[in-house]
């Protein structure tokens, strides 16, 4: 069976399968988080400008689980990028999730117009890093373009970039420049969730495509299961969204199962080349508009 853990660049070890919380609020933000941990889950991906770093952290308390023993992840936002900045911004989100370190540190988006910024704020990372503040860092959204400019300037190679890829949008030049920089592809809206939110472009959402369900017939289990499966088996994280406890623990429940290398097959064929999402190209604080609260 697939792995639960995947070794970054740096050696450390980060789990395959996490928990998101995009879109998740108060107490269902924190009720979600220690669901998911006391379900087994060990990775947990917020981000700045989700709001709700606080209710991530008070999840985590109730859980009873050990801080030592989860990976969590969160982004800062645009508004925060450059040096300086991103060390503040670096401290509020520690202090709002009630921690000391992160595992990992990623910045959220790559804002191609404003990349020097985008720089400086990644060199704050590698800071954190060198102090043990974080243990890992790397970046989301960024195209292979943002990454070749990024690497020639790093002195560290991202250990993760986080990108929209489900069934319907699997980027597959992307992925294989990530594995030949030896940057871990984690999914977000792995399941295809983001339709739900950011428009359906004609495409039919992941869940409602009729070869996933029929292979999900096949293996007794449910479509999520089967598309969470195939993300494993290829290798990536992936970090499924849910407020629900029953869909929460279902979403875990696919390490005792594999898919067949047609059914893997049958996956790869629905790619649509189009994204649910906004473009990275395009996003910048002005069309992303928000303002982080201090901590």
């Amino acid at each position: 069976m697939t792995e639960k853990a995947i070794t970054l660049n740096n050696g450390v070890e980060m789990p395959a399968l996490g928990l998101g919380v995009l879109q998740s609020e108060g107490g269902e933000a924190t009720a979600a988080v220690s669901t998911a941990l006391q379900a087994g889950y060990r990775l947990i991906d917020t981000a700045a400008a989700y709001f709700n770093e606080r209710e991530v952290g008070q999840g985590i308390r109730d859980s009873g689980v050990d801080r030592a023993d989860l990976f969590l992840t969160t982004k800062l936002w645009m508004t925060d990028y450059g040096f300086d900045s991103a060390l503040r911004a670096f401290e509020t989100s520690t202090t709002k999730l009630g921690v000391d370190y992160l595992d990992l540190y990623l910045l959220h988006w790559p804002w191609p117009e404003n990349f020097n910024q985008t720089i400086a704020a990644y060199r704050a990372a590698e800071r954190l890093l060198a102090e043990g503040r974080v243990r890992a860092i790397g970046v989301a959204n960024f195209k292979p373009d943002h990454l070749r400019t990024l690497v020639k300037e790093a002195d560290v190679v991202p250990a993760v970039n986080q990108v929209e890829l489900h069934p319907n949008f699997q980027q597959p030049d992307q992925v294989a420049l990530q594995g030949e920089l030896g940057i871990v592809t984690q999914a977000w809206s792995p399941i295809g969730g983001v339709y739900g939110w950011a428009g359906e472009n004609g495409a039919v959402p992941p869940l409602q495509n009729e070869t996933i369900r029929m292979i999900a017939e096949a293996r007794g289990k449910t479509p999520a299961q089967v598309i969470l499966r195939w993300h494993l088996q290829e290798g990536r994280s992936a970090i499924p969204k849910s407020v629900t406890p029953e869909r929460i623990v279902e979403n875990f429940e696919v390490f005792d199962f594999a898919l067949t290398a047609d059914d893997m097959a049958s996956i790869d064929a629905l790619d649509t080349g189009r994204r649910g999402a906004i473009d990275p190209d395009h996003a910048t604080p002005a069309v992303i508009d928000l303002t982080i609260d201090a901590a």
